[in-house]
């Protein structure tokens, strides 16, 4: 059975029949993975293991561990600074910056391939512009260049643990206030001004450091009246045509209240996928999710499956021989001594 386009979240520390039940589903491609989700590192375990057992080949297993305060998993895991703290320290002593980023990309993948996860939505590529509250100090820095270079030396790493990357969120949501959690936000730049906020994506898919993109629920008005998340001509147009990104897209959660307007959760998934997106979040709201699997039932899209198959995790290693190799502790002690430099300006 091929992975489908959604994917969905489960309640609690096990899974139960019903989530089992749900995860058979032919358009469920995904788990996505909260706090509520870990206990302890053998429940996680446990709870992967179940999840891959549902299906052949297995669904992908993902969580938002960016560092900061946006890192699911705690116990037992490295405790990863947020990416401004690396950014203060680019704007100073920019190769040892580049080091730590590199290193803290490496740390999350290891860490969570140990858990045989396979993707963290991570690195967040957003432009602090001093304005968005939801994204500040998870943004690297001001300086569009300084995102794109910190960003490779994370992607680096994150690739060489294991895990594909995946940049978000596209095309920039460092430009407003409000958060898409909320409410709608519009975006009212003009062209001109957001390829400063694309310009790390231009570099990263140059590059060739990119596996996925996860796009904004943000009207950029100047361009389209649509969110990002349900363009195509941001998604088409831009990211595939103008960017030449060829990998997989991710409609960020439809359950944010940014997407109401929009639809019942089926009819925003539509509208999601016929943009151009590969994969939907549909999460914390499961009579929804229920609905729109059984909506999207017979759909499929071969482009699609190739590019979600590409993002199943690579290499794994007990924890036990992870946590006692040279790599690792020389890895969590580069990082603690490197962060003992004394934050700085953010100045480019």
């Amino acid at each position: 059975m091929a992975l489908g386009p959604v994917m969905l979240d489960v309640e609690g520390l096990t899974l139960t029949p019903a989530d089992r039940e749900l995860l058979r589903e032919p358009a469920v491609g995904g788990v996505i993975l909260f706090s509520r989700n870990f206990q302890s590192l053998n429940q996680l375990s446990d709870l992967v293991s179940a999840i891959r057992s549902v299906r052949v080949p297995p669904l992908l297993v993902a969580t938002d561990h960016e560092g900061g305060r946006v890192q699911r998993f705690r116990d037992g895991f490295t405790v990863l600074p947020s990416m401004r703290r690396i950014g203060y320290l680019y704007s100073a002593e920019p190769t040892l910056a580049l080091s730590l980023a590199r290193t803290v990309g490496w740390l999350t993948a290891s860490e969570l391939r140990a858990s045989d996860i396979d993707l963290s939505f991570s690195p967040c590529v957003d432009i602090d512009w001093g304005v968005s509250e939801v994204i500040g100090n998870r943004s690297f820095h001001r300086s569009p260049s300084s995102v794109a270079d910190l960003a490779a030396s994370y992607c680096g790493g994150l690739r060489e643990g294991g895990i594909a990357p995946v940049a978000k969120h596209f095309p920039g949501h460092g430009g407003v206030v409000s958060d898409s959690h909320d409410v709608l936000p519009i975006d009212r730049r003009g062209f001109g001004e957001l390829l400063e906020d694309m310009y790390p994506y231009d570099k990263l898919i140059s590059n060739r450091k990119l596996a996925g993109v996860m796009l904004a629920h943000i009207i950029y008005a100047e361009m389209d009246k649509m969110p990002a998340s349900f363009s195509s001509y941001w998604t088409q147009t831009q990211l595939r045509l103008q960017l030449g990104y060829d990998g997989a897209v991710f409609c960020d959660d439809l359950n944010m209240k940014a997407t109401l307007k929009y639809g019942k959760m089926p009819d925003r998934a539509k509208l999601a996928l016929e943009s151009g997106c590969d994969m939907v979040l549909v999460c914390n709201n499961r009579l929804a999710a229920i609905s729109t699997v059984n909506a999207l039932r017979e759909y499929s899209n071969p482009l699609s499956l190739v590019r979600l198959a590409r993002l199943h995790g690579t290499g794994q290693v007990m924890r036990e021989t992870l946590l006692t190799s040279e790599k690792w502790q020389r890895s969590v002690d580069r990082l603690k001594r490197g962060l003992k430099t004394p934050e700085l300006s953010l100045d480019a």
